[in-house]
């Protein structure tokens, strides 16, 4: 099992899409787990601020490092606690192997290839960034990597995080039914783009004299053939 600690100050964010489908499914089934962080619960001034002004004189605002830090600590020091409690019941038990991630817009753009290497990993601790920007000096020594979901700004780590998470989800297994569906999914190993799929109607006609046709090939039967379209429409050259 993997668990997914998520930073935020928007905590309210992420129901509605882990509690539903192949993620929900999979936290009943104790496949991973996620738990998210309100960073305000970690802010110590009696308003629970997690951002400020930015020095230099830009505009905008920038997450503080304390409330992250103090977040971050947390989770460690719970960490250290359950393997305490396990070693006191003489489980046998591996250090937690963690990763911590920095959602930014200036962070290593995301890619299937890493992907595998993060499911590997006990526990992901999601960093969520918001307005300007985070205090760099949680890039610089509380996380261990930054990370983007593309060259284009949105208004916060919210949703690369739901990404993160989903594309991670799908590599452990018994979260997808089928091991086998994910052999020839877009960026699977030396796959860049799927091939073409259809279903009913072989002929819809969206109005008269206009037929839009499932390939003859499809109908064939000729399974042989069929896997033979399907690889001359997949394209290999950036494996």
């Amino acid at each position: 099992m993997i668990t997914f600690d998520i930073l935020t100050i928007f905590p309210e964010m992420f129901p509605g899409y882990f509690d539903s489908s192949m993620l929900g499914r999979a936290q009943k089934n104790k496949l991973i787990k996620i738990r998210v962080h309100n960073l305000r619960d970690y802010a110590k001034d009696k308003h629970k601020v997690t951002d400020d002004t930015a020095y230099g004189g830009i505009s905008g605002m920038v997450m503080k490092v304390e409330p992250i830090y103090a977040a971050v600590k947390a989770i460690e020091i719970r960490n250290s606690k359950s393997e305490i409690r396990n070693k006191s019941k003489n489980l046998k038990i591996s250090k937690t192997k963690t990763r911590i991630i920095l959602l930014s817009a200036k962070g290593k753009v995301l890619t299937q290839a890493h992907i595998r290497t993060l499911s590997k990993y006990d526990q992901l601790i999601l960093i969520v960034g918001h307005y300007k920007g985070v205090d760099e000096r949680v890039a610089k020594y509380i996380a261990d990597e930054e990370l983007s979901i593309g060259d284009y700004v949105i208004t916060g780590g919210e949703v690369p995080a739901m990404i993160v998470v989903d594309a991670v989800s799908r590599m452990i297994p018994g979260v997808i039914g089928d091991p086998e569906s994910k052999k020839g999914e877009s960026f699977s190993r030396g796959v860049r783009h799927e091939h073409p799929v259809y279903t009913r109607p072989a002929v819809f006609s969206p109005k008269k004299g206009v037929n839009w046709k499932v390939p003859p090939i499809l109908l064939s039967g000729n399974h042989k053939k069929i896997e033979e379209w399907r690889c001359a429409q997949r394209d290999y050259s950036h494996a």
